[in-house]
């Protein structure tokens, strides 16, 4: 659960991303996403260290949901079922959908607006502890082990480029892909990237 800070912040990212997908991010000014949200320019500056980085909240929730998702993989199971099986019968909020889907274009629009791309690597770097709990239960090895902080990484870099590259195919290309490709991708991806044996199924 978020607190209300949080929550503001978060507020404040998503009325930025639609802004910025509107607009760009050049035409856009941190006056601008303050008088969208409702706050003061004060306030937006002492959420914000630049107007960019006003997207990292929503780039951070959507990321360390997917990761507490990854929290529930049981060890009997292989990633490839679990990426099948959960993400298939999951039922999510309606908010968190339309959250995904602004990540989504905002993540295709990276090659256009380089400036955002720090937003996005932040995101992705802060996730990597939540995402080095899940690898350490399943190698049965401490979090702040290098080996399992290497493995995490790995992970987390290969979700970033599935990210990028399927966003941009669907969004950018206009390509077609179902959600069954999808989830072997990503499959695909966190299995070669692991370099723990953490992806088959394990022996409680």
């Amino acid at each position: 659960m978020i607190n209300t800070k949080e929550a503001s912040r978060l507020d404040v990212s998503r009325h930025a991303t639609r802004l910025f997908l509107e607009k760009g991010v050049t035409a856009t000014s941190a006056d601008d996403i303050a008088a969208a949200a409702g706050i003061s320019r004060r306030t937006f500056w002492r959420y914000f260290r630049t107007k960019e980085s006003s997207v990292e909240p929503l780039f951070n929730h959507s990321s360390f949901r997917f990761v507490s998702q990854m929290s529930e993989w049981k060890l009997d199971t292989t990633i490839e079922a679990f990426i099948h099986g959960y993400f298939a019968l999951a039922t999510r909020p309606e908010r968190d959908v339309s959250d995904d889907v602004l990540c989504a274009l905002l993540i295709a629009r990276l090659p256009m607006e380089p400036g955002l791309r720090e937003a996005w690597l932040m995101a992705n770097h802060k996730v990597q502890a939540e995402m080095a709990k899940v690898v350490a239960r399943r190698a049965r090895r401490h979090s702040e082990e290098f080996d399992v902080q290497l493995c995490a990484a790995t992970i987390i870099a290969a979700m970033r480029t599935v990210d990028e590259h399927i966003t941009d195919a669907v969004i950018n290309q206009k390509k077609v892909m179902t959600m069954e490709s999808i989830n072997d991708f990503l499959a695909r991806a966190i299995r070669t990237a692991s370099t723990l044996p953490i992806c088959d199924a394990i022996k409680d």
